[in-house]
């Protein structure tokens, strides 16, 4: 194993028994085209990290809000699991280090596409589930997030494209940035968008989601990782 998820491993709190787990949870479609000898990459963990993180949220939430209903839980839950958020919580853990990507994507900026880091992150929490129990996985979910309420406050509050807007205005002006979507896909009731953020004519940034809106704010979250690691490069 790679030191990178040997650190990894350190951060979040979890040991692998199965260490190849891990090595699949990082590891992204495009990896497959120039390493023939790997079977899978993390889109089947993911598909199972997302269950098991809406299971884990939904029962916190609903010890936490004993007095909401439903639909307040439910906006609650929506706010820490959409692309955006998990994306922050993989670069609060260093998961971009971690991601085993193919030449074209790494090119691409792929380590810093925030939907790269949420299907690691969903990937990482599927790979827990199967490695160990329902219990482990709670326990290593609700260390990432902490306080339920402090990050629901923050993310209340929180505007990527107004962060990038503020970041992109003093230097290039207001009209500097526009957003284009570049692909639509899933049926007409399970749409899901991806969206470039251009800064003068130049991608800086792409994002996907369930609608226009999100994957327009995971592509300023990717600008702003990818910006702020430029600037301090």
């Amino acid at each position: 194993m790679s030191p990178a998820l040997d650190q990894l491993q350190d951060r979040i709190g979890y040991t692998f028994r199965d260490s190849a787990l891990l090595e699949q949870a990082v590891t992204h479609p495009s990896w497959l085209q120039a390493h023939r000898e790997t079977v899978e990459s993390n889109q089947r963990l993911e598909f199972l990290g997302d269950a098991v993180l809406q299971l884990i949220l939904t029962e916190a939430l609903f010890q936490e809000y004993a007095a909401e209903r439903e639909g307040a839980l439910s906006q609650r839950r929506a706010s820490l699991t959409k692309g955006p958020f998990l994306a922050l919580l993989a670069r609060e853990i260093g998961l971009e280090a971690c991601l085993r990507l193919g030449g074209s994507e790494e090119a691409a900026g792929g380590r810093t596409r925030a939907s790269a880091l949420e299907d690691a992150f969903e990937g990482v929490i599927g790979a827990i589930y199967l490695d160990s129990d329902l219990p482990a996985v709670r326990r290593v979910v609700l260390g990432l997030y902490g306080s339920l309420s402090d990050r629901l406050a923050l993310e209340k509050f929180d505007n990527p494209k107004g962060r990038l807007q503020e970041m992109i205005q003093p230097v290039h002006g207001n009209e500097a940035l526009r957003y284009e979507v570049t692909n639509v896909e899933g049926a007409d009731h399970a749409r899901e968008y991806e969206v470039a953020v251009l800064l003068n004519s130049e991608p800086v940034g792409t994002g996907r989601g369930t609608s226009k809106k999100l994957a327009e704010e995971a592509a300023a979250e990717a600008a702003l990782a990818a910006l702020s690691a430029r600037k301090n490069a």
